[in-house]
């Protein structure tokens, strides 16, 4: 049973429909990779799974379907990082760490995680008493990850990490979803799309 399926979900802004009938699916410990052009839904994709944005069918996480509000989302075990990385600019590095914990209730593991994701990202540890906000755009991006992983999730999601990814990264991807216009036009494991001419040069870069 896969952790996490999407079937037939659809969204839309106003009178713009932004997805149009995705399914997708994710196994556990998958590493699973959405592309597409600037407006192709990918955004839209993630908040429908983290249930910020008003979809319809059907969003199944571990065998239940997820109910419509965040918190229950990050209950069940799904953290997102946005695009722009939502960081809390006025907060501290720590401050914003501990608040990817909220959800948790188990202070002796949140203290563990705590030490681990500076441990992990020793920028942050140098950074700990720093606002959010005067850190570098790398940095940002460090600590909105490292707070992901705070809540500790079964599922991860990352919206346009910064870094980008590098063709022998992406030949390791298990699996990828393209979408044009809101819905899925070529899926496939990575090998598969490395064959597939025109989403390498499209989307791959090479």
């Amino acid at each position: 049973m896969p952790l996490l399926e999407l079937r037939g979900v659809a969204a839309r802004y106003g009178p713009l429909q932004a997805l149009r009938g995705i399914d997708l699916s994710v196994g556990e410990g998958e590493i699973v990779a959405v592309l597409g052009a600037n407006g192709a839904g990918k955004t839209t994709t993630l908040r429908a799974i983290s249930a910020t944005v008003k979809t319809s069918g059907e969003v199944v996480f571990a065998g239940q379907r997820l109910p419509g509000r965040p918190e229950a989302v990050a209950r069940a075990g799904i953290a997102h990082v946005p695009e722009g990385r939502g960081t809390f600019s006025q907060l501290s590095v720590e401050e914003n760490l501990r608040l990817g914990a909220h959800v948790r209730r188990d202070r002796a593991g949140v203290k563990v995680d705590y030490d681990r994701a500076l441990e992990r990202f020793p920028i942050l540890a140098e950074r700990r008493r720093q606002a959010a906000g005067t850190l570098s755009g790398g940095e940002q991006q460090q600590l909105a990850l490292a707070r992901a992983l705070m809540q500790r999730p079964r599922l991860l999601l990352l919206d346009e990490p910064s870094l980008g990814l590098a063709p022998r990264v992406v030949a390791d991807f298990f699996r990828a979803y393209v979408l044009e216009v809101g819905r899925v036009a070529v899926a496939g494991a990575s090998a598969e799309l490395q064959r597939h001419e025109s989403v390498r040069r499209s989307y791959l870069g090479y």
